[in-house]
Formats: C-alpha cells, sequence, structure tokens
C-alpha cells in the first residue's frame, strides 16, 4: 500500500448545537474527515427537538428520551466529532482567533483556538418587564429542563387551570397539548387574532373552533402585570382592565436573537436585531460563520433583511456553513433566503403559510418598495367532494401584476392544508407564476385529491383574473359608492344571512331577470364561495354588464365582518 497523503487539519469549534450548529458539524464531518471539530453546549443536550416539546406536555410524545435526536455518544461514535455540554461559550476574541469557555459543573474558565468558528447561539424567550414576572408557576417553554419545570409543576400544583400569553405557534400548540390533559386554557393575544403573523382574515378562521372546544380567548389587550391570586392561582392583569388566572403561566410571546457573544466581538448586527450574514453564511469576521435563529436573513421575496425562528431554515443554514468552513463545494452552495414555510396544528385545524402575507406587502408598499399585487380566495375540500369525509379548506393566494409571480400563500382546514402548502412553497422557491398552478400535475386518486387539485384551482382562479376573465373585488370593498350587489345564492341561503342591500337572484334564473339589473352601475356579485358567482359573472359581462366576483364568497364576507366587528373577539 501507498503512503497516505498528508492533510492539513483545520481546527473547527462550533458554538450550540440544535437545528443549526448540531447539522453544521454533522456536514462539516462528511466533507472534511480529517478537521477537528468540536462543539460547545450551554445546555445539558446537544441536539434535542424543540418543536416536539410542547407534545411531550400532551403525552402525544410518551418518552423524553424521544426528543433527543442525537446525543454525545453518537456525534463521538459515528462522527468523530468533541461535543462539550455544560460548557458556556462567555467570550470571543476574533484577532486571536479564539473562544472563552467556562465549564459550568466545575467553574473552571478557559480558552480554545480555532481556524474557523461557527456561532450557532439561538434565540431565548422575551420576558417582559412586568410587574409580578418572576412569581413561580410562570414559565418559558424552550428547553427539555423548562419542560420538566413545567411538567413537575403541573404535577405538584394539579393544576386546572393554565394561562398562555401569546398565541403564535407555541401558545396555540401549548394550549391543545395543555387542553389533553384536562386543564382548560385562556389565551391572552394582544392582537385582535391569534396567529399574529399571518393575515387577520385567516387567522381569526381558528376562533370558531379554538372556542367551541373550550379554549378561551381573550384578544386585543396586552397584559399589563402579575399578582398572586387565590388558591395558589396567579391573576393575570390585562390593560382592558380584565384579570383572568390561572395555576399555571406560560410565556410565549416570541424570541429574541442570543447576539450578545457577535456583538461584544465586534460581528456587524443587522437592523433586525440577527447577526448580519453572507448567502455563504460567513459573518462580517472573514474566519466566522453564523447560523440559526440568531441570525439576519433576506426575505426570498421582498430582499428585506429579518429574522426567521424556524428548524428548516436552521438546517439548511448549517449545512452551507459547512461548505465555507470546510473548504469543500466553494461557491456552490448558497442560503437565498427564506420564505419563512411554517404550519401549526391545533385542536384537529392546520393552518400553513408560505412567503409573504398581505400585511406584509403592504407595510413594504407604505415604506415605498411597490408590490402592485392581487390576491383570491377559495374554499376547495382536501378531496374528491363526492369520496367520504371530504374537509373543506380556505386558501389566500398572492401574485404579483401583471406577471403573476407567486408571493404567497395561507391555507386553513381541517386536512390536506400541510400538502397544498408544500407545493405552493416550492413554486414560490422555483419563482413561479400562477400559470405554473394552474399546469401543475398532481397526484389525483378521489381519496387524496381531485382531478382540479385545490393547487390547480388557486392558479386556474388567478390566472382568469390576470387574463381579465374574471373581474374580482374583497371584502373590504364590497360597498364601493356606485356598486350594486347581487346575491346568487338560493333563497334559503340567503335568508340565513347576507350582505346588507344586496339582491338575490339565484343563478338559476339571472339569465330570465337580466332587465332587473342596472347596466350603469359596477354589479358585485357572491355566492357562498364563489363558484356559482363566477358562473353569475361570465354570464353578466357577456351580457354587457360590469359584473366583479367577491373572491371567496360569503364566507369570507363573514371573515371580514368578524375582523372589523373586534367586539365579537373579545370574550363577553
Amino acid at each position: 500500500m501507498g503512503d497516505q497523503i498528508p492533510v492539513k487539519k483545520k481546527r473547527l469549534l462550533i458554538v450550540g448545537g440544535v437545528a443549526g450548529g448540531a447539522s453544521c458539524a454533522a456536514r462539516a464531518r462528511r466533507l472534511s474527515e480529517f478537521d477537528e471539530i468540536i462543539i460547545f453546549e450551554r445546555g445539558p443536550y446537544i441536539s434535542f427537538a424543540n418543536c416536539g416539546l410542547p407534545y411531550y406536555v400532551g403525552n402525544v410524545i410518551a418518552k423524553e428520551d424521544d426528543l433527543l435526536v442525537a446525543t454525545p455518544e453518537l456525534f463521538d461514535s459515528w462522527f468523530n466529532i468533541e461535543v462539550r455540554t455544560g460548557s458556556d461559550v462567555i467570550g470571543l476574541s476574533p484577532r486571536q482567533k479564539e473562544i472563552e469557555v467556562k465549564n459550568l459543573k466545575t467553574g473552571e474558565i478557559y480558552r480554545e483556538k480555532y481556524d474557523a468558528l461557527v456561532i450557532s447561539p439561538g434565540a431565548s424567550p422575551v420576558i417582559p418587564g412586568l410587574e409580578g414576572i418572576n412569581l413561580p408557576g410562570i414559565f418559558t417553554l424552550r428547553t427539555i429542563p423548562d419542560l420538566r419545570n413545567i411538567i413537575q409543576w403541573i404535577h405538584a400544583r394539579d393544576v386546572r387551570q393554565a394561562v398562555i400569553v401569546g398565541g403564535g405557534f407555541i401558545g396555540l400548540e401549548m394550549a391543545e397539548n395543555l387542553h389533553r390533559r384536562g386543564i382548560h386554557v385562556t389565551i391572552v393575544e394582544m392582537q385582535a387574532h391569534v396567529m399574529p403573523v399571518l393575515d387577520p382574515e385567516m387567522a381569526m378562521m381558528l376562533h370558531g373552533p379554538l372556542r367551541s372546544q373550550g379554549i378561551a380567548l381573550c384578544l386585543g389587550s396586552s397584559v399589563t402585570g402579575f399578582k398572586s391570586g387565590e388558591d395558589n392561582s396567579i391573576d393575570v392583569h390585562l390593560a382592558s382592565g380584565k384579570t383572568v388566572s390561572g395555576q399555571l403561566v406560560l410565556l410565549a410571546v416570541g424570541v429574541r436573537p442570543e447576539t450578545r457573544l457577535a456583538a461584544a466581538a465586534g460581528i456587524e448586527i443587522g437592523p433586525s436585531g440577527g447577526i448580519v450574514v453572507n448567502e455563504h453564511m460567513r459573518t462580517s469576521d472573514e474566519n466566522i460563520w453564523a447560523v440559526g435563529d440568531a441570525v439576519e436573513v433576506k426575505n426570498f421575496i421582498t430582499g428585506s433583511p429579518g429574522v426567521v425562528a424556524l428548524a428548516g431554515p436552521a438546517n439548511r443554514q448549517g449545512r452551507t456553513a459547512a461548505a465555507g468552513v470546510t473548504g469543500s463545494l466553494p461557491g456552490n452552495l448558497r442560503f437565498r433566503g427564506s420564505q419563512a414555510t411554517a404550519v401549526c396544528g391545533v385542536l384537529g385545524m392546520t393552518i400553513a403559510s408560505t412567503g409573504v402575507t398581505e400585511k406584509m406587502l403592504l407595510n413594504h408598499h407604505g415604506r415605498g418598495a411597490d408590490f402592485d399585487f392581487e390576491k383570491i380566495y377559495l374554499h376547495p375540500d382536501h378531496h374528491a367532494s363526492y369520496y367520504p369525509d371530504a374537509k373543506k379548506m380556505t386558501i389566500k393566494l398572492l401574485f404579483s401584476k401583471p406577471a403573476g409571480r407567486l408571493l404567497g400563500a395561507q391555507a386553513v382546514g381541517l386536512a390536506g392544508v400541510e400538502q397544498r402548502s408544500d407545493v405552493s412553497s416550492m413554486a414560490i422557491g422555483l419563482n413561479g407564476t400562477v400559470f405554473d398552478l394552474e399546469e401543475a400535475e398532481l397526484c389525483y386518486a378521489p381519496q387524496y385529491g381531485s382531478a382540479k387539485d385545490p393547487v390547480n384551482m388557486a392558479g386556474m382562479i388567478a390566472a382568469n383574473v390576470l387574463r381579465g376573465i374574471s373581474r374580482v373585488r374583497h371584502w373590504h370593498d364590497i360597498n364601493k359608492p356606485g356598486s350594486f350587489i347581487l346575491d346568487v345564492r338560493e333563497p334559503h341561503e340567503f335568508a340565513k344571512g347576507h350582505v346588507k342591500g344586496a339582491m338575490n337572484i339565484p343563478l338559476g334564473k339571472l339569465r330570465q331577470r337580466l332587465q332587473e339589473l342596472p347596466r350603469q352601475e359596477d354589479i358585485c356579485i357572491y355566492c357562498q364561495v364563489g363558484k356559482r358567482s363566477y358562473n353569475a359573472t361570465r354570464i353578466l359581462s357577456q351580457h354587457g354588464f360590469k359584473a366583479y366576483n367577491l373572491s371567496g364568497g360569503f364566507l369570507m364576507y363573514q371573515a371580514f365582518s368578524r375582523t372589523v366587528a373586534s367586539g365579537e373577539d373579545f370574550p363577553a
């Protein structure tokens, strides 16, 4: 056998594990067999499933060990990577290319040299500086020790009522899992709807199902403080003047990037509060890379910087950084930005989104960045309607005019939601258009979908708008001055509820009653979901009327009514 080719070894240090740091370490080893790799993790676990924590609370995940994605022993045996848990990196000296580490077990402080450094410090829960914030029984959920503290408290205090401050992903998932344990839950959210990252009319579709299953919603009012109450309870005081109580309070108001180490070392921090990195995840120091919840990344649609605390992007960032620190695949791997694709399940409902929301587009427009866009709504069944147990979903699609580039999609429903959102996400990532969705060839069997899948339907509806075949109006401008409102549902549907001032002519009788309609006014037409009214607009348009279809139909109008009638969204 020939002599082994000498290899120049690098010393790669990684600060922080979990999704970003652990994936970077494993990928770096696969790309470079001979480099020395050490991971420093402040906590006791190097890689665990953050997203699974609420489901252990609800006994869906039965064993705590199932939350451990990888152990130090696995990293050693599989990857020849040294893992040092209980090791807090307290200092960083870029000029000397050193880190300062505190061993949390012994108190020893020591320094380590590096050739390349990856920092993956993650994010920490936001804890507002309110009166009583340190009372026993107030928790955050970010780590396995947090999880243990919550479960221990539930058992020790025989918790029957809980208050969750924040109605985002963690808040809703914990509401579901505490509910599973028989605990009555109140969600307090300062916005007028849960899931504040989404557009209100979509997120509000969760309110009814949540309340129907016993989750109390206290919306549109912020928390002003906490006080000890009767029977070991905690009183949560709101700006509205109301007080809600529980034996356990969970703070789920968001996370903040952990950037203290980087900032103290002079590494650039961006306007959104995250560590600035380039498309290869390199920081302002050429020998330091950063990944995960602490970094600032560009939005794939708008190009604007922001912080995205999601496991999927963190994993991909780790892989990207590994290529850079090892010198492998130079220039071939980059992080192109985030679409913030996310999904949340709560009490049988699923809500998912990808790309930008209408709120984000309007915000950018207000700052001078012009996005000429349109939106459409639809309410398809998740599989063929004739096959048993078809479940309806609501989809909102945002796209540019006139090119039809896909900008964002949101969906809510009981089944099939995440599948359609994944298809939309892939199309957005490929800079696809509504015409691509229209032509997408997707799986079809009656138990899985329809010959015209909901994704196809969304593309077809949007394409009709761009081609001028269909003109649309939306729930917020249905009462435009000079508009005539036409309801083409059946009389019994009209009698159950309708838009004020609407005239009712069922679709089947429309051709015989054209003389009753004004020719000089815009006619805004609606049905229950938008399908019959689309047919009506085609009839009227070809008879010379100025006809518009109310996108999403009466269902979206009702959602709009709930959006503006904020009184409905406060508990009595």
